[in-house]
């Protein structure tokens, strides 16, 4: 069992991270980040902090002035989070969205939040342990064109080089939109577009299938899946699903049942969370007792 979350440690030197949304209450990332601060006796806390959009710029303002030692940014300020920024990663600047901010103070005491996109290293972490051999310039496929997809299709790109990307969404114009967001980045002219409709070569063909819609997401949307085609899924096949409440989502049980390699989104979650915490601290994140928290929380 993971220990309790201890916070007498509490002075008047401890450093804080936000989690800035609307709404956080139902985020794992403060027990997240709290059970590695506390693993490795880092003077930090991590705390959930909902912010309405109106308010975004000031709560930007707000990680300088209070001496923040970063953040991480969700729904709905990915996007407009950037204004408040002195500098983006490149990979940041290329998603559109920033989840990650780290602030530094230079010997003159000038303040500078720089912001990055972890979703990127987070996801492509789980498929470099698992497939990234046999995805080298592979088809493959993902289901969505929102934020997450975003992440997923720059990553992609830029890892693995595939011969063909299919972006598959319910609604063509997002998917095409976020096609031609990325031309820069395709140097293989790798990027389909199409309905759920048209999808089924497209699925079957691929070697990486990716659901990067909420579908299937406990509680709404439970047993919901973005393929009902079990059978298009085969032992060729790697199959991510971002959803990671459950841990074993519709998608990934009926792929496993396939033969089909499955990864969960809680690799993702952890894997994510620990780009962020390096850049904060400057340590890797002790992913075991993160692990363990999140397991015993289940």
């Amino acid at each position: 069992m993971a220990a309790s979350a201890d916070f007498s440690f509490i002075d008047g030197t401890t450093q804080t991270v936000a989690l800035v949304g609307h709404p956080v209450a139902h985020s794992l990332s403060p027990h997240i980040h709290n059970t590695a601060f506390q693993a490795q006796g880092v003077n930090a806390v991590y705390v959930a902090t909902p912010v309405r959009p109106a308010e975004i710029e000031a709560a930007v303002a707000g990680l300088r002035a209070l001496q923040f030692l970063g953040a991480n940014v969700t729904t709905p300020h990915k996007e407009a989070v950037q204004a408040g920024l002195d500098t983006l990663t490149e990979r940041a600047a290329a998603v559109g969205a920033v989840n990650t901010i780290v602030r530094t103070e230079a010997s003159g005491g000038t303040v500078r939040l720089r912001g990055d996109n972890t979703d990127v290293a987070g996801f492509l972490a789980p498929l470099a342990r698992r497939a990234d051999d046999a995805l080298q310039g592979a088809p493959m496929l993902v289901f969505g064109a929102g934020g997450a997809a975003r992440a997923v299709v720059y990553g992609l790109l830029t890892r693995y080089r595939p011969e063909r990307l299919t972006v598959v969404a319910r609604r063509p114009e997002q998917a095409e939109s976020l096609a031609a967001s990325f031309a820069e980045h395709d140097a293989r002219d790798a990027l389909r577009v199409s309905t759920f409709d048209g999808a089924a070569l497209a699925v079957r063909t691929s070697r990486l299938v990716v659901n990067a819609t909420p579908l299937g997401m406990a509680p709404d949307r439970r047993g919901q899946t973005p393929w009902p085609s079990a059978t298009d899924f085969g032992p060729e096949h790697v199959v991510y699903d971002l959803v990671y409440t459950p841990e074993a989502t519709r998608l990934l049980q009926e792929a496993d049942a396939q033969g089909a390699t499955s990864i969960g989104g809680l690799d993702m979650l952890v894997e994510q969370a620990a780009a962020a915490y390096q850049q904060w601290t400057g340590r890797a994140m002790p992913r075991e007792a993160v692990y363990e928290e999140l397991r015993d929380r289940s």
